[in-house]
């Protein structure tokens, strides 16, 4: 990529950044409430639906990727799928800021979200597995796929809870991913990774450190599941191939946190689609930890998860399957650490 061209992307997506952000200044002043709720961290009502501006502004610029920009194009049935799929799962969870539907509905609506995606094509056949090499899952295909994306979606909504916390992971995330992707010359991931994170960084300013406003569904449904989208768009669909495990190995903190939460819950019988304050990074917000800190400490764990990344692109085939976990490590540590705090300083049950 030439000097030139790099200026002209740069100069885009700083006007995407500042479109995002002028929608966002525009959603503080409309005033749509988040209002506090014993599950809630904040205090007061907070205008939410921040994430508007950067539904606007990915959108936008993916529509112009897909009119002017040949060279960085997904075949036109796996394109117009990831489009229509985004605006989807973005009209269904402003829908749900809106209107709060039971996380049933909520559900239901994301899988016909999904299924847009998944009809056009978009979903991964072959996994490439440690030491064995490609296996085509065949007619699980689908439905592997459909997880994946339902739970990378529920899993940066969930992990919205904290100001910062779900909009700056998806941040590193997207550019590094734009990074890997332009090393390799997958340029539609290249892209998109850098549309949403233009997106966020028009957001951010009014969310962290201190909240004018909050992300909402329509911004951390959106988020998770773009990136899900282009975990599955990378490793199939580009020219030069990425891993799929490159999106899950950055997000590892977010997923980590969802996962062993989820767990937790199913094991204590409890219903795990009911609303709850058990996520990890709950807990140590109310075992005392300061919610600016917990913030950047789970974006430590996606930088780490960048770099884990990196080094499973750069290591040998033989050595691959080692990396693949390591970024679980400091997410695992912190699990043990929230535990002792909570314990010493008298944290209830979990759940409360």
């Amino acid at each position: 990529m030439t000097l030139h061209a790099s200026l002209i992307h740069l100069v885009f997506l700083a006007a995407l950044a500042c479109l995002s952000a002028g929608l966002v200044r525009v959603m503080i002043s409309v005033g749509v409430l988040d209002h506090p709720e014993a599950r809630k961290a904040h205090e007061a009502p907070m205008p939410k639906m921040g994430g508007v501006g950067i539904v606007v502004s990915y959108l936008l610029g993916i529509a112009i990727l897909f009119r002017f920009a040949d060279f960085a194009r997904l075949a036109d049935p796996y394109f117009r799928g990831m489009i229509m799929s985004s605006c989807a799962i973005a009209l269904v969870a402003m829908l749900d800021d809106l209107y709060d539907y039971p996380f049933v509905v909520k559900l239901a609506t994301q899988v016909v979200a999904a299924l847009v995606a998944v009809e056009s094509g978009l979903y991964v056949t072959l996994y490439h597995l440690p030491y064995i090499g490609g296996v085509d899952v065949g007619p699980l295909a689908i439905p592997f796929t459909l997880c994946w994306i339902l739970f990378a979606t529920n899993a940066m909504n969930f992990i919205d809870g904290l100001n910062g916390l779900s909009s700056g992971i998806t941040l590193i995330t997207c550019v590094f991913l734009s990074l890997f992707s332009a090393h390799a010359h997958g340029w539609f991931t290249y892209f998109a990774a850098a549309l949403l994170a233009a997106g966020i960084l028009g957001f951010l300013p009014f969310n962290f450190p201190r909240a004018r406003i909050f992300m909402g569904d329509v911004g951390s449904q959106f988020c998770g599941f773009v990136l899900a989208m282009l975990a599955v768009a990378s490793s199939r669909f580009e020219s030069a191939e990425l891993s799929f495990v490159l999106v899950p190995m950055m997000l590892a903190g977010a997923l980590y946190d969802v996962a062993f939460t989820l767990a937790r819950r199913l094991l204590r019988g409890e219903n795990i689609t009911q609303a709850h304050r058990g996520h990890l990074f709950q807990v140590a917000h109310r075992a005392g930890l300061d919610p600016r800190l917990i913030t950047l400490i789970y974006w430590g764990f996606t930088l780490f998860g960048a770099a884990s990344a990196w080094c499973f692109l750069a290591v040998p085939s033989l050595y691959k399957p080692m990396v693949v976990l390591v970024p679980l490590i400091p997410p695992v540590i912190w699990t043990g650490y929230v535990i002792h705090r909570a314990r010493v300083m008298q944290v209830g049950r979990w759940s409360h």
